[in-house]
């Protein structure tokens, strides 16, 4: 399986580095709150749990430094729909 996800705050992006290439989630930050907008798996992984995996792990890192999230990208929304443990980081847009 795939390593950790970091932030690359300059390209404004999750990354999880997978065979392949790199899934991401790209966000643009307004203070202490992240608008997640597009979340992308290299099409050869696709549907086998990479994009779950991600999404799991960037909002971990995101309630490990206390920010909140507005999920704008529809994977993201209902990944946190599905997830009840992490509604108290989302806010609607």
């Amino acid at each position: 399986m795939p390593g950790t996800v970091i932030d690359n705050a300059a390209g404004q992006r999750f990354e999880l580095a997978v065979p392949g290439g790199i899934a991401f989630i790209d966000y643009r930050r307004e203070g202490t709150t992240l608008w997640l907008l597009h979340a992308e798996v290299p099409a050869d992984l696709r549907g086998q749990g990479v994009g779950a995996q991600l999404v799991r792990a960037t909002l971990e890192l995101v309630r490990s430094r206390g920010e909140q999230v507005i999920p704008v990208c529809g994977y993201v929304r209902s990944f946190i729909a599905r997830h009840a443990e992490f509604a108290d980081l989302a806010h609607a847009p």
